[in-house]
């Protein structure tokens, strides 16, 4: 990507780190190293409309491993990928719709080479807090654990969007919560949708 359109990526990441930098982050202790567990490669699973922090999140909580996040390999997906890098994420090009095979492989192979992923499980389009069963794929394949990241805004904008998304107020409050989610329960058994769903939804309450 280069011209005009470089330009407008740069001016909305100088923007979304200006704005990340004046927030509040509170996390205790056993939380705050929850949030950087670096034990192994992991996946980093926040809902959609809490996006806004995620990059703040990586820089100040992620610091010992790469972060990559899937981003469409559409045209329109060239605009993502060239804003992630500028926020310190790294892209991964491949259908999301639905975490199809060729998402799954490239975040498979991503997670065998040490690196952690980013994850949206309700995401791109929705339902709103549902998770998508795909996205399970790539922890159980890896037998990875998944660091569920819970969000509380103090004071917040909310879009219009499928999935209220979150602005919080620039110098507002974030409380961070955090579960880490090992790929398979105790006795054995697959983590499931519906598993992963009560957790998040259990950290990341909503206000407003």
């Amino acid at each position: 990507m280069s011209g005009w359109r470089r330009l407008v990526c740069w001016l909305l990441a100088l923007l979304l780190r200006a704005w990340g930098r004046t927030l509040r982050f509170e996390a205790d202790a056993a939380t705050h190293g929850r949030l950087a567990y670096a034990a192994e490669p992991a996946a980093l699973v926040i809902w959609h409309n809490r996006l806004f922090v995620s990059a703040e999140y990586f820089r100040r909580y992620r610091t010992r491993r790469s972060v990559y996040a899937l981003v469409s390999a559409s045209k329109d997906g060239a605009w993502l990928a060239s804003f992630y890098r500028m926020i310190g994420l790294i892209p991964v090009r491949g259908s999301s719709s639905n975490f199809g095979r060729e998402a799954g492989k490239a975040l498979i192979e991503v997670m065998r080479a040490g690196h952690d992923i980013g994850i949206t499980p309700d995401g791109p389009r929705g339902p709103m807090y549902v998770v998508e069963p795909g996205v399970l794929v790539v922890t159980r394949r890896n037998n990875a654990p998944m660091v569920l990241v819970g969000v509380e805004f103090t004071q917040a904008w909310r879009l219009n969007s499928w999935d209220r998304f979150y602005v919080p107020w620039p110098f507002s409050r974030v409380i961070m919560r955090c579960t880490v989610l090992p790929a398979k329960h105790a006795d054995d058994t697959k983590l499931g949708a519906d598993d992963v769903r009560a957790a998040l939804i259990a950290i990341s309450p909503d206000r407003g």
